[in-house]
């Protein structure tokens, strides 16, 4: 199997990532890492040029279903695909990869129109007693500023539950951001812990036994956590009723 290969290279405010090699089931976690650490930059759109790249196991193909959900969700990033090969552009653009953007070349993809970004607010938090307190604040302005009232006490909840949980169990300071997307309010703290967080089944009033999370789990509508360059982000999201 040839080696699998990633270039990248800064094109003004865009990262362009060319991918080499044989793509399958086993190389699939290698391409998501690396597109994953090109994120941490936060380019205006993150550019994937597959001409170097063949396509031995189609399933494998969905790891950029992932990438692109993961990159809008943090740090709000659009995945451009460049697929010359035009059955690998038609497996990609249909309904079991989530329709994703394919341009025939890496230059068509450098000249389309960047996509509009998510309204977002947010803060950096030390690790502090305020922390969590601060984090309401910030959210429940946000959804004012956003015409949000009905979500305004439960985002403010989940925000600074998850603001409290990287404080006690990660130990560094919480990067908070609050997004607004088309049908759901997005709450995404990141912090410099790997450390997966967990539901334990412990005494809710120990701070110590996920109660947080058990608590972010009954009001929103999904959570879950995704790798970051040095850390982890920890998401929420709310459905917004208009």
């Amino acid at each position: 199997m040839p080696p699998f290969g990633c270039e990248v290279d800064q094109v003004g405010t865009r990262m362009l990532v060319r991918l080499s090699g044989d793509l399958t089931l086993s190389s699939a976690p290698q391409v998501r890492a690396a597109l994953s650490k090109c994120l941490v930059g936060v380019p205006d759109a993150l550019i994937v040029d597959l001409a170097g790249l063949r396509v031995r196991e189609p399933v494998a193909l969905s790891v950029f279903r992932t990438v692109a959900w993961q990159a809008a969700v943090w740090p709000g990033t659009p995945l451009l695909l460049c697929a010359p090969r035009p059955e690998t552009a038609d497996l990609l653009a249909g309904d079991a990869y989530g329709r994703l953007a394919v341009y025939p070349s890496a230059a068509a993809a450098l000249a389309a129109r960047a996509a509009r970004r998510m309204p977002t607010a947010g803060d950096t938090m030390l690790p502090t007693a305020g922390a969590s307190r601060r984090a309401r604040e910030l959210t429940e302005q946000a959804c004012v500023r956003w015409n949000l009232p009905t979500l305004s006490v439960p985002a403010a909840m989940i925000a600074g539950e998850l603001v409290t949980n990287a404080i006690v169990h990660a130990r560094t300071m919480a990067d908070l951001r609050v997004s607004l997307g088309r049908r759901h309010l997005l709450i995404l703290v990141g912090d410099g812990s790997t450390g997966v967080p967990r539901l334990d089944p412990g005494p809710p009033e120990l701070p110590s036994t996920g109660r947080g999370l058990r608590l972010v789990e009954a009001i929103a509508r999904r959570w879950g956590v995704l790798p970051a360059p040095g850390g982890k982000v920890v998401w929420a999201g709310l459905p917004i009723d208009r």
